[in-house]
């Protein structure tokens, strides 16, 4: 009989985390055998390995703990990938050497399948002098879409599109800008944003006081914090963006605040991290700890939960030991401190079977002693390892035992860590566990509300088309099991039907026992008003959360997933689709032939003494040729490091297959800050983007894509010209402007000085 309570669960397993041969045959017979060869990966580091792998089955066996999808597809394969999730870089410096070898270092994370965040406050603010250059700054933004472009044409390891978190303090001076960034809704696209907000500046909105924008001791700005504050939460009522994190609350209950500082977060916020932070995740699945579901006496059983505990932590320590990393900062920071994050699935779910309604004050409370009961056997389990392996290195009793995380922990647990030390600096993290969740038979999302009773949801295939699964919540569905056609109760509540106050109730309750942060989205209705939007922040701020993240329906991001039905329906009544359900992509590469078909194209740019070479080869599916690699070559040292990171990316990108002719917007939508060039009588904004040209014309001779695009988006340097306008007259090649004249013998632009003379 399958273990899997959906189809579309086991679909999951099998293009995501099922273990294959390079050509697709399968390794993993079954997902007990997944289970076995990650249970046997996490054992290999054990003194003892025979006495600990069929324990770690257990933990796994009927989804009863999900380590995330980098884990549960990776261990025990021998790929090479990181089994870490999330990561935190270094700390940019303000130099442009320094940028772009932080942006090198981005692109080997992402390379290897991990999720990274940023702090982009280090950047000079735009306008900001350039020392040795007679130039002005042009600020963190400009350098974030750099990012952007970057992470656009990377495919994380399990075909998942790279994400970036995005920070900025709220006394940066061009934090007015970072918060307005997206109502462009082109721009940077693959970030998340939030703001760093500090204790001093809820102090000053709370008193209506006035607030300095800062940058090097120097003052660029005073405005009042509470119009600044009003200026972040308009731009989330509006585009869902920037999050709010509370960074000062942060870096206070930080076990490690002795020996580290936290600026970022990874891209879903519930890892605050130090530069080159990494941490691991993996789930407990309260909704299978649940004895006698939906009777009178049904309760979670905390013996069960407290010997799962202790055996996920043990896994996810040896997670440290057994994985890769993508940086060697990286490898010292986590062996430093090893830390891990521990979280909980399915607790919407756990509260129905028991009979309470999410966000009631019974279940927040019941969820505070949930959580509660977690972090101990969590923490004792790791002094346990301590006894046994040893403390992590940077462990100081004094320093650890004075943070604000440990200052409430239970007074036995404080005496162990005294006298013994602990593992792992920290333990506890709530991850948004969306795909896992789905695999473990679609119980609800970490500590989310059911989404929906039933919906329809779209999942991407093999050979790109898209078929529809209905899927029914775990705990709806266990209780039509029990209870055939009777309506539910009426403390079934879903996130289309919640208050917005109930979510941050929820969250509050379970932050208080988790020592690093929640990935938690507060759904809020369409029409809500401004001022009840705010004061979901503000409840936010007041209960103990460090941090908010918010989504409201709207013109400019549409809806993620639209459920149109009531708490008293059932699943049969649930409408059957549901628009703009989230695509659940499954495609795997495809498989390189010995010999292809291919093309090789010359691009000149305006400048420069060499040449590139860009060569396009092609892949026959089914009688229809498709684009499967590129090649870019050229004599010029300055362009070797770029373009081989962007020819490995795009061809990543090409074999994943499907529609790929995004990666010809994405690279004719670049501009390059300097000015781009006049090419055949068109303005071409970079030379990236004549790559793109390339790439679409070659696509237009292979019958990929009908033709050419509408054209680029707005530059300017090129308003006074539409794209693809041919010129009034000789233009200059730096800035398009039609001012050229000649200077002593020599053509100088008279609007930017630009003269091939010199």
């Amino acid at each position: 009989m399958s273990r899997f309570h959906a189809p579309i669960a086991e679909a999951i397993w099998d293009m995501k985390y099922r273990f294959k041969e390079a050509d697709g045959t399968p390794i993993d017979g079954s997902v007990e055998d997944s289970w076995r060869r990650i249970a046997r990966s996490l054992a290999e580091v054990e003194k003892e390995p025979e006495v600990w792998e069929p324990q770690f089955y257990e933990a796994l066996e009927d989804f009863r703990f999900l380590p995330a999808g980098r884990i549960t597809a990776g261990a025990g394969t021998g790929r090479q990938v990181t089994l870490f999730n999330c990561f935190v870089m270094g700390t940019i410096p303000d130099t442009m050497a320094g940028i772009f070898e932080s942006l090198k270092e981005a692109a080997l994370t992402m390379q290897q399948g991990g999720g990274i965040g940023y702090d982009f406050s280090t950047i000079r603010p735009r306008g900001a002098p350039v020392a040795g250059v007679a130039a002005d700054a042009s600020g963190p933004l400009s350098f974030m879409d750099v990012w952007d472009a970057m992470c656009r044409t990377i495919m994380s390891a399990g075909s998942r599109r790279g994400a970036m978190m995005a920070t900025m303090r709220c006394d940066h001076p061009d934090i007015e800008s970072f918060i307005e960034a997206k109502k462009d809704p082109a721009r940077l696209r693959m970030f998340n944003l939030s703001v760093l907000v500090t204790d001093a500046f809820m102090a000053a909105v709370k008193a209506d006081g006035p607030w300095e924008l800062t940058f090097g001791g120097k003052i660029y700005k005073t405005l009042p914090a509470r119009d600044l504050w009003n200026r972040i939460m308009r731009s989330t009522y509006d585009f869902a963006e920037p999050g709010v994190i509370f960074i000062d609350r942060i870096n206070a209950m930080n076990n490690l605040g002795y020996c580290e500082t936290i600026a970022a977060t990874n891209p879903c916020g519930e890892q605050p991290l130090p530069p080159y932070g990494a941490c691991l995740l993996g789930s407990i699945n309260l909704a299978r700890l649940v004895k006698d579901a939906f009777e009178p006496h049904s309760s979670l059983d905390m013996a069960a939960l407290d010997r799962l505990v202790r055996l996920a932590v043990r896994m996810m320590d040896n997670v440290v030991d057994a994985s890769r990393f993508p940086l060697p900062e990286q490898a010292q920071e986590a062996a430093a401190k090893r830390r891990i994050g521990l979280g909980v699935t399915g607790l919407a779910d756990a509260l129905l079977m028991v009979g309470l309604r999410y966000g009631s004050d019974e279940a927040a409370k019941a969820t505070e002693i949930w959580m509660h009961a977690i972090a101990r056997s969590a923490y004792l389990a790791s002094v346990d390892l301590a006894r046994e392996k040893g403390a992590f290195p940077l462990f100081e009793a004094e320093g650890y035992l004075a943070s604000g995380s440990m200052a409430q922990m239970d007074d036995d647990v404080r005496a162990a860590i005294a006298r013994h030390g602990i593992r792992n600096a920290l333990l506890t993290s709530v991850a948004p566990t969306g795909t896992i969740s789905l695999y473990a038979g679609n119980v609800s999302s970490g500590i989310e509300p059911v989404f929906a009773y039933a919906y329809t949801r779209k999942v991407l295939q093999k050979d790109g088309s898209r078929s529809e699964e209905e899927v029914v919540d775990y705990a709806v569905q266990l209780w039509r099991e029990k209870n055939g056609d009777e309506p539910l109760p009426d403390y079934f509540v879903n996130a289309q039907t919640l208050p917005p106050l109930d979510h941050v109730r929820m969250q509050a309750a379970a932050q208080k026992w988790v020592d690093s942060s929640i990935s938690k989205t507060i759904n809020c209705p369409e029409d809500i008003s401004f001022d009840a939007f705010k004061e979901v922040y503000m409840a936010a701020w007041d209960q103990g959360c460090k941090g908010c993240t918010t989504y409201r329906p709207n013109d400019v991001t549409g809806s993620v997933l639209t459920v149109s039905e009531s708490s008293d329906k059932t699943p049969a009544e649930a409408p059957e689709t549901t628009r703009g359900a989230e695509v659940v992509y499954l495609s795997e590469p495809l498989d390189r032939p010995a010999a292809l078909e291919g093309q090789t194209y010359k691009v000149k740019w305006p400048g420069s003494e060499h040449a590139l070479y860009i060569t396009i080869n092609d892949i026959v599916i089914a009688g229809h040729r498709r684009p499967f690699e590129v090649f870019i070559n050229s004599k010029n040292m300055e362009h070797f490091a770029w373009t081989v990171a962007l020819t490995r990316m795009i061809s990543a990108v090409f074999r994943r297959g499907g529609d790929i002719s995004f990666v010809v917007e994405e690279l004719k939508a670049v501009f390059d800050p300097r000015g781009g060039a006049w090419m055949e009588g068109k303005y071409i904004p970079s030379i990236l983007a004549a790559i793109g040209g390339v790439i679409e014309r070659h696509l237009i001779e292979i019958g990929f894509i009908e033709g050419e695009g509408l054209g680029l988006k707005s530059d300017p340097k090129a308003e006074m010209l539409r794209v693809g306008e041919a010129p009034r007259g000789a233009a200059c090649p730096a800035c398009g402007s039609y001012d050229l004249r000649k200077v002593e013998g020599c053509l100088t632009c008279g609007s930017c000085g630009h003269s091939k003379c010199g």
